[in-house]
């Protein structure tokens, strides 16, 4: 059996299917969809050097792998490689194949230091480390079963706050955008960057085909976008916060859980039946929110790290 890596094409309908589905098999908690396949390959900023590859064996799509550099890092050089294989199909070489192709084409474009995250499993974690990855933080993946679980009770905002949709920012998103902005600086991360460009922005989070502007909920404070919680769903069952912030000068208010509390009862009221979420292990105020909401830990995965050059 020979396994073969090809690039994944935005009019390559079946391998789009196979690769979601690959996706959804090894990674369950994050959303992929063949649109938000195409959605990526076509809008990423062309400095992200962005490419989907996907591992083929007798015809059939075994394994996955998302690539691109961090071009909004004001240290060049830094890259991510996120491998998946089908859980059926492993150790038939799909991996290794991914990774090789993976970190020949960041290396070609200049990439220096990879990232890549892996699911917290000890098959998983010997793989990385045998190609010469070095694990650093950790982040934890959470599920609230909407269909069965009572949420908080929803909570009047207090006085000067307001509860907006960020589809109330349909014709001017820019304000979500400083927002946003402001608050990703902060999150944890082995990587520093800054988001500056608007309207790369607007292509890849704002028109993203899994944003969801209407359960989207901001919270406004004297006219201020102050905090928010972005929502990504399937249009069916599945609904996954995508981010959630506060911006510097109203931290420490509960905005916050507010905003997350308000966007997953109206998910919950439009039909989602399963909530999705993710936190670095090191951020505690968000642990404590999700906590509050009900969420329950269902996988952690590792951020791993190499050195391109440095022996294996």
């Amino acid at each position: 059996m020979t396994v073969i890596v090809r690039e994944l094409r935005p009019d390559a309908r079946a391998d789009l299917e196979a690769f979601a589905r690959v996706r959804h098999l090894a990674m369950p908690y994050v959303l992929t969809t063949p649109e938000s396949l195409v959605h990526s390959l076509t809008h990423t900023h062309p400095d992200a050097r962005y490419r989907a590859l996907a591992a083929v064996a007798d015809g059939e799509v075994i394994g996955t792998a998302q690539v691109h550099l961090s071009h909004e890092s004001p240290e060049p050089g830094q890259g991510d490689v996120n491998v998946y294989v089908h859980p059926g199909h492993t150790r038939r070489g799909a991996g290794t194949a991914l990774v090789r192709a993976a970190e020949e084409h960041l290396a070609a474009h200049g990439g220096r230091r990879l990232h890549s995250w892996v699911l917290d499993e000890p098959g998983n974690r010997a793989f990385a480390e045998l190609r010469g990855y070095r694990a650093s933080r950790s982040a934890h993946f959470f599920r609230l079963d909407l269909a069965v679980r009572t949420l908080p009770p929803l909570q009047d905002p207090p006085p000067g706050v307001e509860l907006r949709r960020g589809s109330d920012f349909a014709a001017d998103p820019r304000p979500l955008f400083a927002l946003d902005a402001e608050t990703s600086a902060d999150e944890p991360s082995d990587v520093d960057f800054e988001l500056t460009d608007y309207e790369a922005w607007l292509e890849e989070t704002w028109r993203h085909p899994l944003f969801d502007a209407g359960l989207t909920t901001v919270a406004v404070v004297d006219g201020r976008p102050a905090a928010f919680t972005a929502a990504r769903t399937d249009g069916a069952t599945r609904y996954v916060t995508a981010m959630t912030g506060t911006a510097r000068a109203y931290r420490g208010r509960g905005l916050a859980k507010l905003a997350k509390n308000d966007s997953l009862h109206r998910a919950r009221t439009a039909g989602y039946t399963e909530a999705l979420t993710g936190n670095d292990t090191d951020n505690g105020p968000m642990l404590a929110v999700n906590e509050w909401l009900g969420y329950e830990r269902c996988a952690t995965e590792v951020r791993y790290v190499r050195e391109l050059g440095a022996a294996r």
